[in-house]
């Protein structure tokens, strides 16, 4: 979640707002370092956690609203104070912003747009590091159908950038999610020119289509990951038209077709899509955990 850019558009929309972020958080507790939740005059924006932490620290920050420049900071113990089961200790900031710090929550915000940065001693203590920004995996989808639609939306609260394809300009919503980029053009060029390390998962309205997008996906060692809507029959044909088209054994086979996860039988375009939105996640989770086991092992072997 990008909470400058959320916070400059509600100081703009509003003229005040509060942002909650979790800075310490000890033992077992239900979010971690670095989550923040954003709290308007109309509703909020993230989460904290659940349960009686966020519900009372939903409560502050509405009492703080319209106060500019304040800042509360709140330590909690989940099962004393609060009667939670988890037992860890939390401690919140709680900062309410007004109209006056429109100029620095933009500069925030753009900051934010090109990656992830350090804010040290801004709420006070000096030990206080705050981190913004994040590095964000990149999910091509492609088709703006049924089921592209409820993909689209599926990955629309989750932590990642979607650009979305389809040559069909009218297939496209009006409004989409922050997250998501549409491109109404070749979607070819946007297979061939994926950054490093991003998933494709195409849905296209045209089985011809898919192919010729998977044959450059494929192609293409950036992506991590390849996935084709469709069944056993489909996958067949398509290994042996890519094989024929001379594309490597070895991606050929990590195509992931059918796409989802296991155990959802149910065709509905939202079923499929929350079966696509675990798959990703998963898949996400062991990409990127591998360097960070490969660098334990090589201090281990060391």
């Amino acid at each position: 979640m990008k909470v400058w850019s959320l916070v400059a558009r509600a100081l703009e929309a509003h003229g005040a707002c509060a942002m909650v972020s979790v800075v310490k958080a000890e033992g077992s507790v239900p979010r971690e370092e670095g989550a923040r939740m954003v709290v308007t005059p109309q509703g909020f924006h993230g989460t904290i956690g659940g349960g009686t932490l966020e519900w009372r620290a939903l409560a502050e920050a509405q009492r703080l609203l319209g106060k500019p420049g304040a800042v509360k900071m709140l330590t909690q113990s989940l099962g004393p104070d609060l009667g939670q089961c988890c037992g860890g200790r939390v401690t919140l900031a709680i900062e309410n912003f007004g109209t006056a710090s429109l100029a620095m929550v933009r500069d925030f915000a753009a900051r934010e747009e090109q990656g992830s940065f350090i804010l040290t001693g801004r709420l006070g203590p000096p030990d206080i590091v705050e981190r913004f920004g994040e590095a964000r995996r990149r999910v091509l989808l492609f088709g703006a159908g049924h089921v592209g639609r409820a993909v689209m939306l599926a990955l629309a609260p989750l932590p990642y950038d979607v650009t979305w394809a389809d040559p069909r300009p009218e297939a496209f919503p009006a409004a989409m999610p922050q997250n998501v980029t549409p491109f109404a053009g070749n979607p070819l060029e946007v297979a061939d020119a994926a950054p490093q390390g991003s998933f494709a998962f195409i849905m296209s309205h045209s089985h011809p289509l898919d192919l010729a997008i998977a044959e450059v996906a494929l192609r293409n060692s950036a992506i991590a990951h390849v996935g084709v809507i469709g069944s056993a029959t489909k996958r067949a044909r398509f290994e042996r038209r890519l094989r024929e088209a001379g594309v490597d054994d070895a991606r050929i086979t990590s195509m992931i077709c059918p796409i989802g996860v296991g155990g959802i039988r149910s065709k509905l375009p939202a079923a499929i899509a929350v079966s696509v939105a675990a798959q990703v996640i998963t898949l996400d989770e062991a990409l990127s955990a591998a360097p960070a086991q490969g660098k334990l092992a090589a201090r281990n072997a060391g």
